[in-house]
Order: structure tokens, then sequence, then C-alpha cells
């Protein structure tokens, strides 16, 4: 009787020990083989080049082929959507700055996407400010002598260039009119590189967009940033004033970049990435290149992307709402 009992406790615990193997087995052997980085701008643009640095640094920390996909349109519209449409399993994510995230959804009646119940944080990298360019074409040196300049020449001369319609970039043309009675436009592009073709070949004189877009071109002096946002001046930029010296105040709180999941994504894989992502932006070399390109470098958890973005959102929702504008 005894034995019979021994016997049927030890078949019960070898049967349980078994079927743990094999589910710890099934878990180990679900991780993706391939992740996909969804990116909502074309390729050759700030943040492709980004989610490529990313990607071949994450590749070796995940054990996984990790592929940039570009999906552009619509300031990020489309990648988003794809996210939201994309299984659960860790295989696909989307690589983000505040813009679609952010003010999108702000800004654009029916979006297709609600990043609160359809999203989640995984993990945050970078924040950058954006910045007041102008043109190799024009003459301004400073602030005061862009405004100088547009007030000078007139109509025609106060047309500026944004990323995006209905943008963080868009809405501070506006500030900035408002402050200098400059009757500036804002003239909307699909993308920062056709917006910086046409200032690189003096089609249009000014542009607003992020300094890590800006940066390069504005070393080598074919285009000069004039003002930037946020609270301090930028390392990379110690030469160059924030809005806030400039007496246009509200603007401290930075965009940022990060990397969201699609909701019901396990949680083991949301942790997988964050982690790998968290070694990665550790490596002097990586943390070096982003920084000359004008970002400032930090990992940030699922939980503090979510606070963040929670943030920012609220921020420009005060702003978006008091400048009159209504969702398209």
């Amino acid at each position: 009787m005894m034995y019979s009992l021994v016997q049927r406790f030890v078949h019960r615990f070898c049967h349980t020990l078994v079927l743990g193997i094999l589910l710890f087995a099934g878990v180990a052997q679900a991780q993706p083989d391939t992740v996909k980085m969804l990116v909502g701008f074309p390729p050759g643009g700030g943040t492709d080049t980004i989610a490529r640095i990313l990607a071949d640094k994450l590749k070796d920390q995940l054990g996984s082929t990790v592929i940039v996909e570009n999906r552009p349109g619509a300031g990020g519209q489309i990648a988003a959507k794809a996210l939201k449409a994309a299984p659960a399993d860790g295989s696909t994510f989307f690589l983000s700055h505040d813009h679609t995230v952010s003010i999108l959804p702000l800004v654009v009646k029916t979006p297709g996407f609600d990043p609160v119940h359809d999203f989640v944080a995984v993990a945050g990298f970078a924040t950058f400010v954006n910045a007041l360019a102008v043109s190799g074409g024009t003459p301004a040196k400073s602030m005061n002598d862009y405004v100088a300049w547009v007030r000078h020449h007139g109509a025609g001369m106060g047309k500026v260039g944004v990323p995006s319609p209905a943008s963080v970039p868009e809405f501070l043309v506006k500030l900035i009119d408002q402050k200098y009675a400059l009757n500036l436009q804002a003239v909307a592009y699909q993308g920062t590189a056709p917006m910086m073709a046409d200032m690189l070949n003096n089609q249009i004189h000014a542009g607003v967009g992020s300094v890590p877009e800006f940066i390069e071109d504005h070393k080598a002096g074919r285009i000069r940033v004039l003002a930037v946002l946020g609270a301090a001046r930028q390392a990379a930029l110690p030469d160059v004033p924030t809005f806030s010296e400039l007496g246009l105040a509200g603007f401290e709180d930075v965009p940022y970049y990060g990397i969201f999941a699609p909701i019901g994504t396990p949680k083991e894989s949301i942790d997988r990435l964050s982690g790998a992502l968290a070694k990665v932006l550790a490596m002097p070399d990586l943390r070096d290149r982003l920084t000359s390109m004008g970002f400032t470098v930090g990992h940030m958890t699922s939980q503090e992307l979510a606070s963040r973005e929670r943030a920012y959102t609220q921020t420009w929702a005060r702003i978006i709402k008091a400048s009159g504008f209504q969702a398209q």
C-alpha cells in the first residue's frame, strides 16, 4: 500500500516536471527568429537612420534578426495602424517619436489607432529638441536677423517648412508668428527629407524640424540653426539660444523617441527588448554617435516611457486647445 502511494507520487511528480520542462522549452522556442521594427517615415530620414543604427546593435543582444520596415505616410499614421493590426507575439514593434503617438491623436479626428488602448510602451531611448533653421541662401545669422529679413522682403519670404501638417513644428511656426507678427506660413511636407531637399536648394528659406535632422547640414554651413526648444542650450549646438532665451517660453518639455508594441504583447517579450536596448545604449560608441547627432540618450523603462508619453500628450493638448486648432 505504502509502495503504491509512493509510486503514484513519483509518477505525478515526474509528469509535472516533464510538463514544466516542455512548457519552458515552448516559451524559449516562442522567441521569434526575426523581429520587425516598423518606422513611419521614408528611408534616409532621421527616424529611419536611428532605427537602423539600433537594429544593427540589437540583433546581437536579442539573438534574432532585426528588420527595419518602412511604412511611410501621414506622419507615421500608416505605420501605427500597421502596429495595431500586427500579432501581439513579440515579433513586431514600432519605433517612433512623439508626433505619431502623442500629437496625431490630438489633431486627427479618426487616426485609426488609440495609443492608450492599442499600444503598450516597451522602452524609450532618447529625447531631442526641435529648432528653427534657415537655408544657406538666407543671410540671417540670428533670430533678430531673420525677423528683420522677413519684414524687409515681405510676401513670399515668410514660408516655413514643417515635416508634417498639424505637427509640433507647425504649431511652433504659429507661435513664432504671433510673437514677431511676420505673417509666417507653415508649408507642410511629407517628412523631413523632402523639406531638407528644398531648404538645401533654397526653394524654401526656413524650416522647423528636429536638431538631429538639422545638425550635419548646420555644421557644414549648408543651413543655420537659429534657435532651439528646451530648457537649456544643446550640447551639440552650444552657441544657439533657446526660444525661452528669446522670450518664447512654454516649450521646455522636449520630445522623445520610444519603441511600442501591440497591446497584449507578452511581458517577457517587452522585458526582453527593453533589456537588450538598455545594454545597447550603454555602449560608448553608440551613445557617442547618437549624442553627436543631437540626442540626449537615456534608457526609459516601459513604465517610464508610458508616463512620459502621457505627460507630453497632456502638455500639447493644452497648447493645441489654446491655439484654437480643430481636429481635422
